[in-house]
């Protein structure tokens, strides 16, 4: 059930960002704020809706789909005081860019699935890529995003013109050839080299992960949500056991780690 109609709310929260904004009686932490200080709770904000879905918590979703927003409403507040733009620029232009790259809905052209349509929308981005000012093709592709998933949209980026491993087998080759040369790098105890080919390794996993479909960001979620609900049931046990970490040996904590294991398949 709605409790006041979108244009309204939306109209208040403007008309609070201003007078949060307002020189004379804003709030001193909101007018000391710019657009590199506030980028950061931008992220975080960002982070705790994928949160609130992953923990499937629809009232938690609500609240922190509202903290983003008003991130959005910060940032055209600021832009809107340089005289750059408003939030009512932001907002038309993503309602232009969704016309646009949906002409299979708003206009007279058809696709047959979801597949074409992702095509499609890839095919309109780089036509809009092309009409831009001249740039490389990996230049728009944000430095500030999570490491696996910016390694994801580079390669995505760079086979959209055939720079690519040619199947899933060539990654996987690749993945071999990195974990060799990681190797080698440890065997001499050479920390830069160790560093720069546990990147390569890592990018090209990402980009393995690209070439089976698959998100790397939502892989390691996973494996990180799945190894600390372990590690929370060896905890168990050992507070059970009445002993102190210390005390385990290599072969007892393994040990712990499989009934763990056990356990969470049941």
């Amino acid at each position: 059930m709605k409790d006041r109609p979108e244009t309204e709310s939306l109209v208040e929260l403007l008309a609070i960002m201003a007078t949060l904004r307002n020189r004379e009686r804003g709030c001193p932490w909101d007018l000391e704020q710019t657009f590199a200080t506030i980028a950061p709770y931008t992220i975080e904000e960002a982070y705790e809706v994928a949160d609130a879905i992953e923990r499937h918590d629809m009232a938690d979703l609500k609240d922190e789909l509202g903290d983003l927003l008003f991130q959005v409403v910060f940032h055209a507040r600021m832009a809107e005081e340089a005289e750059a733009f408003d939030f009512a620029a932001v907002a038309r232009a993503i309602c232009d860019k969704m016309l646009r790259r949906h002409p299979h809905v708003f206009g007279d052209q058809r696709v047959a699935d979801s597949a074409e349509q992702t095509k499609r929308w890839d095919e309109i981005k780089r036509e809009e890529r092309t009409a831009a000012p001249a740039a490389g093709l990996l230049d728009d592709v944000p430095l500030s995003l999570p490491a696996l998933t910016r390694a994801t949209k580079l390669g995505k980026r760079a086979a959209s013109v055939g720079f690519d491993w040619p199947d899933v087998a060539g990654v996987r080759a690749k993945v071999d050839e990195e974990l060799a040369e990681l190797d080698a790098a440890v065997a001499a105890r050479d920390d830069a080299a160790i560093r720069a080919e546990m990147g390569d390794l890592l990018f090209t996993i990402a980009n393995w992960c690209r070439h089976l479909q698959l998100d790397p960001e939502t892989c390691l979620r996973s494996a990180g949500h799945k190894f600390a609900t372990r590690f929370r049931a060896v905890e168990q046990d050992v507070t059970r056991d009445r002993r102190e970490w210390q005390s385990y040996s290599a072969a007892e904590l393994d040990s712990l780690w499989e009934r763990a294991k056990a356990r969470s398949a049941r």
